[in-house]
């Protein structure tokens, strides 16, 4: 963390930018309704946990913490992000997660060596304070997409191919939530996977694939792993146009336009969709033909400073 700058670990820059994407997610826009939030969002702080991770130190020796998981009962996006915890039910049957949670979070100490969970390009890097602060988006091919949320540094550019276990980015806990909840709510990885353009979780339920290579107990890519390069996902381009036409926000349709390259302007209309459902009037699927749940992914994170993860609620996942 010491080289890292408190600007970046938060994400508070530029400054005046962040300010009015706070302002949204408290108050909402137009197009955008405000965060809810009520007492039980405070069953997210895990003092104990956060004040190791905050001191630099991993909080159980070589293994990562599942801070949240993917809810699978989420309330629809048009409601607005919630972070309460009335409607949450995780893969396990419990309820390590909340209400809007779409991801998986992984508690590590700021500054921590972030890395692609497979081969893959890079085809966006943006942060955006009320939603999930500085963000890396890498497509690994048939409708596969893996996004890295919280980052204090990227160290990869749009349009770069990655190798699996490849450092991409530096931890922090960047965006309002960070800033929010310091120092009680624990430094993590919000880490999403999205499939032909939706989220789903990389866990598996009963009777499901997992998206890990290792089953639920997900591990660090090893050295010397041989991987033929991926071909881009084939986003339909009719639906693409659909998306963007039903999009009610102009900012957002030109912030889309703007975008030459297709690959890019492909994810940029996913990543709108996603994080910014209601702007959007209508959600044809992305793909003309859907692909299977297949075990590709590994933890995002180097085999020399991790082994696995760590269920802090005593539940042990089956693979």
């Amino acid at each position: 963390m010491s080289s890292l700058r408190v600007a970046e670990v938060f994400g508070l820059s530029p400054l005046r930018t962040r300010l009015r994407e706070a302002a949204r997610a408290l108050r909402g826009d137009p197009f955008t309704p405000p965060s809810r939030f009520d007492h039980t969002s405070l069953r997210m702080m895990r003092p104990r946990m956060a004040l190791t991770l905050w001191s630099g130190r991993p909080a159980h020796g070589r293994l990562v913490p599942i801070y949240n998981l993917v809810n699978h009962d989420r309330p629809p996006p048009e409601e607005g992000w919630s972070v309460r915890v009335t409607r949450a039910r995780d893969f396990l049957g419990t309820q390590l997660t909340y209400d809007s949670h779409n991801g998986t979070d992984f508690a590590i100490p700021v500054g921590t060596a972030v890395t692609a969970a497979a081969s893959g390009v890079v085809r966006r890097v943006s942060s955006e304070f009320d939603r999930g602060g500085l963000k890396i988006f890498i497509d690994h091919g048939e409708g596969l997409v893996t996004t890295s949320n919280h980052l204090a540094r990227s160290l990869v550019r749009v349009g770069d191919r990655v190798t699996r276990g490849q450092v991409i980015a530096r931890s922090g806990y960047s965006g309002l939530d960070g800033l929010a909840t310091f120092p009680w709510g624990a430094p993590h990885v919000h880490f999403n996977v999205w499939l032909d353009g939706e989220y789903v979780d990389p866990f598996a339920a009963p009777g499901e694939t997992a998206l890990w290579r290792t089953g639920n107990w997900p591990t660090p890519a090893r050295e010397g792993f041989d991987e033929a390069p991926c071909e881009p996902t084939r986003w339909d381009d009719r639906a693409l146009r659909e998306t963007v036409d039903a999009c009610r926000d102009p900012s957002t349709r030109d912030a889309i336009g703007r975008l030459a390259d297709p690959d890019e302007r492909a994810m940029a209309v996913a990543f709108y969709r996603n994080y910014y459902p209601s702007r959007f009037a209508s959600r044809p699927p992305l793909v003309a033909h859907s692909n299977a749940r297949r075990p590709r992914l590994d933890l995002p994170f180097s085999h020399e400073d991790f082994d696995g993860i760590w269920f802090p609620h005593g539940t042990s996942p089956t693979r």
